[in-house]
C-alpha cells in the first residue's frame, strides 16, 4: 500500500506525461499570479478541507519547511491554516505522531514530508553514512543507543548520558545530540514526537513499513533524481524559471549548467509546460496537470477574495525575485537580522488579500494571559484602507486569535483596526 503511495507523485508528474505535445500558454501577470494562488490554494473557495485536505496539500507541495521557532505559531502551522479549511495544530500532529502519515525529514531544510517519499532520500542518508563531523565518537557509541532505545523506548537527548564534547556543525554540542542526530539522518531513528523543540527519537523500522525501508533507490541516476526533485519543487511553488533561488535549496550538486541540463532534458520529454509571462522575458515552468489552472482562469479571473496570513518560509515565497516579479511584494524574513537594522519587525507575516499583498503584520501570541498581541501592521503604497479592508483585517485576526485558541486581542502602536 505505501509502495503505491510512494508511486503515486512520481506518475503524476512523469507517466501521464510522455504522451503529451510541448505545450506553451501566454498569461498576463495577472493571471500568472492567479494560476499560483488557486494552485496553493490561497484564493476562491477553499481547497483542501480538513485533516485529509492537510495530507492533500502535503502531498501536492512535496514538502512543508520545518522550523520549531513559535512567535505566532510554527512555520508548518502558518503555512497550512491559510490554505486548509478547518485546520487545527492537532491535526498536523496526529499525521506526523500517530497515524505516521507524514514524516520529519530533511528536503528544503529540515521540512515534513508524506513518508512514502522517504525512499528517494536514500542519497542523503547515505552521505551521513560515510561522512559526518565526529563520526569516529558517533560510531563508537551507534549500536549503544539504538540497543537503548530499543529497551527504553523513545528518547531525547537528555535521556542519554553522554556528554562528551563533539566537533558539530553550528558549534561543539554534547555526543548524545550529535549521535541522535546523525542516526536521525543516517535513517536508523526517526522523530517519534517533539515536546516543544525537543525531539523524541525512536527506531525508524518499528515506526515505517519493510516495504518503504527496503525500497531500492527509485533514482539512483543523479540527473534522474535532480529531475524528480525540480518537478517537486515546481509543485511546491506553482511556477518557476530556470535561474538560482533558495526554491532549490539542498537539491545536491545542482548548479547553473545541472539545472540547465534537467530543464532541457525535462522539456524533451514533455514533463514540464512552458509559460510566458506579459512583460518578462524569462519563460516559466508549469506541470502538465496544471493546464487546467489556466483554462479555469482563462474563463474566470475573478474569485472571491480571502484575506490571508502567509508563512514567513511558505512555499510559494521560496523565490522571492519570483514575487517581486509577479506581485511587487518584497519580502524579507528579518529574523535574523539585527534590531537595529530591520526595516520592519522581528517575525512579520505578509497579509495576503486576494490576489495582492497588501501589508505585513507583526503578532505575538501572549499564551499565559490568552491574548493575540498585534504589535503592528505596515500597508504596501497605494492600499486603500477603506472600511471594506479594515472588516476583512478584524475578521482576519479574530480567525487567527481562535486559530491559536486565545482569548482577545490587544492592539499596540496604533494598529487598531
Amino acid at each position: 500500500m505505501h509502495r503505491v503511495h510512494a508511486q503515486m507523485f512520481h506518475d503524476i508528474l512523469c507517466n501521464r506525461c510522455m504522451d503529451i505535445i510541448m505545450k506553451s500558454f501566454d498569461l498576463s501577470k495577472h493571471e500568472a499570479r492567479l494560476f499560483i494562488l488557486r494552485k496553493q490554494g490561497l484564493i476562491g473557495s477553499y481547497k483542501f478541507i480538513g485533516k485529509q485536505g492537510v495530507l492533500e496539500y502535503v502531498r501536492q507541495t512535496g514538502c512543508i519547511q520545518y522550523d520549531p521557532i513559535d512567535v505566532c505559531g510554527k512555520n508548518s502551522e502558518l503555512v497550512l491554516q491559510s490554505r486548509i479549511k478547518g485546520f487545527t495544530k492537532n491535526m498536523l500532529y496526529e499525521l506526523l505522531y500517530e497515524d505516521r502519515k507524514l514524516i520529519d525529514y530533511f528536503d528544503k531544510n529540515l521540512a515534513i514530508m508524506p513518508v512514502e517519499d522517504w525512499i528517494y532520500f536514500e542519497r542523503i542518508r547515505d552521505r551521513y553514512k560515510k561522512s559526518v563531523r565526529g563520526q569516529e565518537q558517533v560510531d563508537n557509541v551507534a549500536e549503544e543507543i539504538k540497543s537503548l532505545i530499543s529497551k527504553k523506548g523513545a528518547l531525547c537527548s537528555k535521556d542519554i548520558d553522554l556528554d562528551e564534547k563533539v566537533d558539530w556543525y553550528w558549534s561543539d554540542t554534547k555526543l548524545s545530540r550529535a549521535a541522535l542526530e546523525t542516526l536521525y539522518f543516517r535513517g536508523d531513528l526517526i522523530v517519534h514526537h517533539k515536546k516543544g523543540t525537543i525531539k523524541y527519537y525512536a527506531l525508524a523500522k518499528d515506526y515505517i513499513s519493510e516495504d518503504i525501508l527496503e525500497a531500492e533507490e527509485p533514482f539512483p541516476d543523479e540527473t534522474e533524481h535532480m529531475k524528480w526533485r525540480v518537478l517537486r519543487r515546481i509543485s511546491a511553488v506553482g511556477l518557476l524559471w530556470n535561474r538560482p533561488s533558495d526554491a532549490w535549496l539542498n537539491i545536491a550538486n545542482m548548479k547553473a549548467e545541472q539545472r540547465k541540463l534537467v530543464f532541457d532534458q525535462l522539456i524533451k520529454e514533455n514533463k514540464i509546460c512552458s509559460i510566458n509571462i506579459e512583460g518578462l522575458k524569462d519563460t516559466f515552468y508549469c506541470l502538465p496537470e496544471d493546464e487546467s489552472i489556466i483554462h479555469e482562469i482563462k474563463s474566470c479571473t475573478e474569485f472571491d477574495k480571502r484575506m490571508e496570513f502567509i508563512a514567513p518560509l511558505d512555499g510559494m515565497l521560496w523565490d522571492r525575485r519570483l514575487i517581486i516579479e509577479l506581485f511587487n511584494f518584497q519580502y524579507k524574513w528579518e529574523i535574523y537580522t539585527p534590531e537595529s537594522k530591520r526595516e520592519y519587525g522581528y517575525y512579520v507575516l505578509p497579509v495576503l488579500y486576494g490576489d495582492s499583498f497588501i501589508a505585513r503584520s507583526e503578532m505575538v501570541c501572549d499564551r499565559k494571559n490568552k491574548i493575540l498581541v498585534v504589535k503592528n501592521i505596515w500597508f504596501e503604497d497605494g492600499v486603500k484602507i477603506n472600511k471594506t479592508l479594515k472588516n476583512e483585517l478584524k475578521k482576519s485576526y479574530n480567525r487567527f486569535m481562535s486559530f491559536h485558541q486565545l482569548d482577545s486581542i490587544k492592539f499596540e502602536n496604533n494598529t487598531d483596526v
